[in-house]
């Protein structure tokens, strides 16, 4: 039974963790990693339902003691129990494992909502969320948004967010990830290519890597050609970039997509502005699909997640890997303490 009484420290930060939707992998391995986390470093707290962290630990062959509380101000640290900040939803009659459900995806976003707003008020210094599912939260008539970037964006009135994906070795930040893939290439334009290059520069540097290198990939085939393949490098890549050096930014690009990440993974570069959503997940996976872990970019918090999705396909079964969850935990912490690394 792991607890958290050697985390009662006054100058740790507090982490908000979200069980993500009850009927997936996410409360498993987040019981899973609680032992892996190095309990000198930080707090937790954790936002859902009761029954959900009770399925969680169950599937995971853990026994997890919480106390349960209204909000953060009111947990006692030095109680030999997790803190759950309890939705008060109760688990439906008709619930299963592995389905979507309406009441599953009210369960989640509500816990994002809670967490993200705890955070701008200052009371926890991070988040880590567990997955969500996209149909289930959609069910649950939360039709605008189609995942956690939304979700926070909306919480936090942001106007430009960006999703940084990480694993040892490499670091991707997103032009754009859900959006179809017409609708990903007419998005890459020279303001908004300048845009995302200023966040991610501004925000890695207050996460303490200091003036970031940043590659920008191609869109076209081989850099476009010179323009016999698509003329978006030429037009609006390629301006962007040298807005972006005129602006103190260190950026280079567009270089093709084929050669960037490997040339990234060698250190030529701290991060990959990647322009649409497989172009950087599909890298970041191949390279270490298990210890890859999002950030959030944009938000006045910081947030990261494990970088797989609900598993519905083996949740209840107790064999979900927890090395993700263990990642995006130690990611929560090292980046609210302001100690991002080029590793």
């Amino acid at each position: 039974m792991w607890t958290p009484r050697a985390w009662a420290m006054p100058d740790v930060p507090v982490v908000g963790v979200t069980l993500g939707d009850p009927a997936g992998i996410g409360p498993e391995v987040l019981v899973k990693s609680l032992g892996s986390v190095d309990r000198s470093l930080a707090r937790l707290v954790f936002y859902g339902v009761g029954w959900s962290l009770d399925l969680g630990a169950r599937f995971a062959g853990e026994s997890v003691q919480y106390a349960r509380y209204g909000n953060v101000d009111e947990i006692d640290w030095d109680a030999d129990a997790w803190p759950l900040i309890d939705l008060g939803i109760e688990q439906p009659d008709a619930f299963e494992m592995g389905r979507i459900s309406a009441v599953c995806g009210k369960v989640a976003v509500r816990a994002v909502e809670t967490a993200a707003r705890d955070a701008l008020r200052g009371r926890i210094a991070a988040m880590m969320t567990c997955p969500i599912h996209k149909e289930a939260i959609h069910l649950a008539g939360y039709v605008d948004d189609i995942g956690h970037q939304e979700i926070l964006a909306r919480v936090a009135d942001a106007e430009y967010t960006a999703t940084m994906l990480m694993t040892p070795g490499l670091k991707v930040v997103h032009l754009s990830t859900h959006k179809s893939l017409i609708e990903a290439a007419r998005y890459v334009n020279r303001a908004n290519v300048l845009a995302k290059l200023r966040l991610a520069h501004e925000t890695l540097s207050n996460w303490g890597l200091k003036a970031p290198k940043i590659a920008v990939a191609a869109l076209n085939p081989h850099g476009g050609e010179g323009g016999l393949l698509g003329r978006e490098e030429i037009d609006e890549i390629q301006p962007a970039v040298a807005d972006a050096v005129d602006a103190g930014i260190d950026a280079v690009g567009p270089l093709p997509a084929d050669s960037i990440f490997n040339r990234a993974i060698e250190g030529e570069f701290d991060v990959v502005l990647a322009l649409y959503h497989d172009q950087g997940h599909i890298a970041i996976k191949v390279h270490d699909f298990h210890q890859s872990v999002t950030a959030t970019l944009g938000i006045p918090f910081v947030r990261t997640s494990v970088d797989h999705g609900t598993a519905f396909d083996i949740a209840g079964s107790g064999v979900a890997d927890a090395s993700g969850a263990v990642a995006a935990l130690d990611a929560a912490v090292m980046l609210a303490s302001g100690n991002l690394s080029r590793d």
